[in-house]
């Protein structure tokens, strides 16, 4: 169990290094008031195609790192609960 444990929490420190690099390569992608205001357009091809940019697969990674990073959490929780 205990190597097990640490396989675990080897990748964990993996998943949390790289969801801190990928979070900090992110851009702020908010209008703010202005864009409330102002009323930013949403129909247009790069809004439609965003995913498909570096931009929506940064996005798409961090998820995934975060989703896995919560994951991992429960999993280390419950691997050393049980000893």
């Amino acid at each position: 169990m205990v190597v097990v444990r640490n396989i675990v929490l080897v990748i964990y420190l993996i998943v949390c290094i790289a969801l801190i690099i990928v979070a900090t390569m992110q851009t702020k992608d908010n209008d703010g008031a202005s864009g409330t205001i102002t009323g930013s357009s949403t129909n247009n091809f790069y809004e439609k195609n965003k995913g498909r940019t570096k931009e929506g697969r940064i996005k798409k990674l961090t998820i995934t790192l975060g989703i896995a990073f919560v994951v991992l959490a429960i999993v280390l929780g419950i691997l050393y609960v049980i000893k």
